[in-house]
């Protein structure tokens, strides 16, 4: 296994992030019973590569089917603020949200998209989904 200082890959920087407890993402009532959809576009999201300490920046879009809950704002805000410096990989932060997004409303379905910011040539979407979506 290579040590951390030379940034070489470790098993455990797949897992970076992926096991963190940040804040909890409040939720209220649904009004309605009939389904419809919800997105939340956040534009400036910041988290930090676990390997090479390069921020990854992105826009990160949170879709979802409500059931009987739907996502809080303020505590959504807060929550996504926590990434800013966390070394976390671009696949494990879509993931991540997504899993939090659906522990916190238990949605009908629910999607994640992660539309990083291309570093060295490289543009990288990463959308996480749960729960039956139309085409």
């Amino acid at each position: 296994m290579t040590k951390d200082l030379d940034f070489g890959y470790t098993k455990d920087h797949a897992r970076k992030g992926a096991g963190v407890k940040l804040p909890k993402i409040e939720c209220w009532e649904n009004q309605y019973k009939r389904d419809y959809l919800v997105e939340h576009v956040i534009e400036e999201f910041t988290s930090v590569c676990p390997k090479t300490g390069l921020p990854d920046f992105g826009v990160i879009t949170i879709e979802y089917i409500p059931a009987k809950l739907c996502l809080e704002l303020k505590s959504l805000k807060y929550y996504l603020l926590e990434y800013r410096d966390m070394g976390i990989f671009m696949e494990n932060v879509a993931n991540k949200i997504l899993d939090d997004v659906v522990r916190s409303c238990a949605p009908k379905a629910a999607r994640v998209t992660a539309e990083f910011t291309p570093r060295g040539g490289l543009q990288s979407n990463i959308v996480a989904r749960c729960g039956k979506w139309d085409k």
